[in-house]
């Protein structure tokens, strides 16, 4: 509270209540801070296979694509069991389906078999596909 001269000179006492509100409205919430969309680093999926593949890639709907943040033409891991791995060239399809089609012949001699749940993730370095 501060204390103010009125025009008869008198003293008027004025009360000055700041709106925190209104200061506060300056600064951004944490929340609106960090809006970056997430990715996430890796999704429990199912895969099928697909013999007609002619070379190692998995074919990724855009649903999963984009949370795991994957381009056509990225190295993607496939993992089953956290045992059985293989890395594959990742190609986003626009489909509705929630699983991830791949190519057999390297899951397959390692006892991996079709209708499996797999986690995929985004390869770390760029290995052999």
């Amino acid at each position: 509270m501060y204390v103010e001269k009125d025009e008869a000179g008198g003293r008027a006492d004025k009360a000055s209540k700041v709106d925190v509100s209104k200061i506060l409205a300056v600064i951004p919430p944490a929340a609106e801070l960090k809006k970056e969309k997430k990715t996430i680093l890796e999704k429990r999926v199912r895969i099928k296979f697909e013999k007609s593949l002619q070379k190692p890639i998995a074919r990724i709907p855009v649903s999963i694509a984009n949370e795991l943040g994957v381009k056509s033409g990225d190295v993607v891991e496939v993992v089953v069991a956290g045992k059985k791995k293989v890395l594959l060239e990742a190609e986003v399809v626009e489909t509705n389906e929630n699983f991830v089609v791949v190519y057999p012949i390297e899951l397959e001699k390692q006892g991996v078999s079709d209708n499996s749940i797999a986690t995929i993730r985004k390869a770390r370095s760029r290995g052999p596909v």
